[in-house]
Order: C-alpha cells, then sequence, then structure tokens
C-alpha cells in the first residue's frame, strides 16, 4: 500500500523560498508524484508532477519558472523548490502519488482522483 508525507512547510516573506519534501514509500515500481495546493474559499490546484521513472515533469502555469520539482531515488524522496513566492502562493500543499498517471494529465485536470494523499503542509507568504 503506497503512502506520500509531506513536509517542510511553513512561514516566509514575499519574495523567499521555501521547499516542501515528499517521501514516497510502499511502492515497486515508477510513480507519478504531484504536488496539489488549495487556499481558503478555493479549488484544490495541481502545480506541479513528475514520473519518476522518466523524471518526465510539469507544471501549472501558475508556477512555472518559479517553482521547480525534483526527485532523488535514493531517499524515495520528491521535492517542490519554490522561489519568488508571492501571497498568492498561501495554501495547504499536498503530496499525491499514483503509477498510473502522467505529469502532464495531473496537471491538465484529466487524470482523475490519484491513489495516496499526505496530510499537507501549510505555506504562508506574507507581504
Amino acid at each position: 500500500q503506497g503512502q506520500v508525507q509531506e513536509s517542510g512547510g511553513g512561514s516566509v516573506q514575499a519574495g523567499g523560498s521555501l521547499r516542501l519534501s515528499c517521501a514516497a514509500s510502499g511502492y515497486s515500481y515508477s510513480i507519478c508524484v504531484a504536488w496539489f495546493r488549495q487556499a481558503p474559499g478555493k479549488q484544490r490546484e495541481a502545480v506541479a508532477a513528475i514520473y519518476t521513472g522518466t523524471g518526465r515533469t510539469a507544471y501549472a502555469d501558475s508556477v512555472k519558472g518559479r517553482f521547480t520539482i525534483s526527485q532523488d531515488n535514493a531517499k524515495n524522496t520528491v521535492y517542490l523548490q519554490m522561489n519568488s513566492l508571492t501571497p498568492e502562493d498561501t495554501a495547504t500543499y499536498y503530496c499525491a502519488a499514483d503509477p498510473y498517471v502522467q505529469p502532464d494529465d495531473v496537471i491538465s485536470g484529466i487524470a482523475g482522483a490519484l491513489h495516496a494523499w499526505g496530510q499537507g503542509t501549510l505555506v504562508t507568504v506574507s507581504s
């Protein structure tokens, strides 16, 4: 049974950076790991995704050029490096994983519900 767990949220001033980590366990093969976020009163948004077997990535337009998703296969961990943060990035960030979807499909919204979800980690960006 695959599981994921996020860490690394916190508070930062506008223009600052944070790195989130997503540790995956229980998967024997390649998986797609995605970062979602949900701000109060807003719909959940997929912001970045990576397929661990190929390293293929995809990003939402709202974070392109500012966020970078990467992986450390030895640690079974996926990172989300967030730079040039703005108050609009304030949200609870969730990590999710699924072995049967691709990053582009997750970002476009056609992938449907992913298999495993973390509890979420709060990111607060102050102006």
